[in-house]
């Protein structure tokens, strides 16, 4: 069965050295922590490459968090990988469980993961299944 954990979280996102520009595009790195409320109570690391163009503003990024905490009463942890794009015709952002990696009362997640921002906060929406019984 499908659950939806809803929620907000805060986000610190900081740069790891100088971005490699050549070209016209630049490569960076980047360190991020975030802090989970709702049905989703917790924290993460996470860990982004990220490339823009100089000339049009688009960009693209990938990335790897590992969230730590207890999710509608599961404690344990997962991953989330992220691939967003964004270009003059907008942006565009996915976000799914890495399959065979949530351990604790985690193990077997599996979903997507929406994010919105509304007056500059962060929220968001975990699609979700999980094997039943711990």
């Amino acid at each position: 069965m499908t659950t939806h954990a809803t929620g907000t979280f805060e986000v610190t996102v900081a740069p790891q050295g100088s971005p490699d520009q050549a070209a016209g595009i630049a490569l960076g790195r980047m360190h991020g922590d975030k802090q989970f409320h709702g049905d989703l109570e917790g924290t993460s690391k996470l860990e982004m490459l990220t490339a823009a163009a100089d000339s049009t503003g688009a960009g693209a990024y990938v990335a790897l968090e590992r969230v730590t905490g207890t999710l509608s009463g599961r404690r344990g942890s997962f991953v989330l990988m992220h691939s967003g794009t964004r270009t003059r015709d907008g942006q565009h952002l996915t976000v799914t469980v890495a399959p065979g990696l949530g351990t604790g009362l985690l193990v077997g997640l599996a979903g997507a993961m929406t994010i919105t921002i509304v007056d500059k906060k962060h929220l968001y929406d975990l699609e979700y299944t999980l094997p039943t019984g711990p």
